[in-house]
């Protein structure tokens, strides 16, 4: 028996229509990309979230962004260890074989992923501290986090935390040398961006995330 299903009909008839109008008006371009390979300027890091849309918010069109998603767009600490890891081998493209601008992090409220991490911090979703469990382990990237913001008033905890996924994630692409040297070369700039995904509105964190402005 095959594990494989076919594809939903609403995704083949999607698909079906961005063949007939978006390809077929842009065919040149694609074909370029192609041929000619990615030259993107920036590498976007956002969460697996669904309701993140970062190529819709920036209005990128194929080949502008190098994407790579996760839980709650994490970046864990540099460690050649000779393991498995992705989201530092995404990076380690971007930076080395892309040669890309600008690294963009960007985080969002209502992620259910730091949630998840605040619980699992607390003491109140022991299940996600087994060692079974993939989400737990990955959440542990966050634990620094959660200990700047525990003893905040509990119902700002979850927000600051939030804004920490993003912190956290740009002090840990600094301990990796190809990225630190890159960005003191005055070749990579790095960003930390929140998006609110009830307003629709985008933070920037500067001073090292001391202050976020609106963009």
């Amino acid at each position: 028996m095959s594990d494989l299903s076919p594809l939903p009909q609403y995704l083949i008839k999607r698909y079906q229509g961005w063949r007939a109008t978006s390809y077929n008006e842009n065919a040149a371009w694609y074909r370029r990309l192609a041929n000619e390979g990615q030259r993107p300027r920036a590498m976007v890091i956002s969460c697996c979230d669904s309701r993140v849309h970062v190529t819709g918010i920036f209005g990128a069109d194929s080949g502008e962004f190098f994407i790579h998603r996760n839980i709650a767009n994490l970046v864990p600490p540099y460690a050649p260890d000779g393991q498995q890891h992705g989201t530092s081998a995404a990076v380690e493209y971007a930076v080395t074989a892309l040669k890309v601008a600008h690294l963009i992090v960007v985080g969002h409220t209502r992620c259910g992923g730091v949630a998840g991490c605040h619980a699992m911090c607390s003491g109140a979703a022991p299940e996600l501290e087994e060692t079974t469990s993939f989400v737990g382990r990955w959440m542990d990237i966050l634990r620094p986090g959660y200990d700047r913001v525990k003893d905040l008033p509990s119902e700002q905890q979850v927000s600051a935390l939030e804004r920490e996924a993003v912190l956290v994630s740009i002090r840990n692409l600094m301990t990796f040398p190809f990225v630190q040297a890159a960005v003191e070369r005055g070749e990579l700039s790095l960003h930390g961006l929140l998006h609110d995904i009830s307003e629709g509105t985008l933070l920037q964190a500067e001073d090292d995330g001391a202050s976020w402005t609106q963009i």
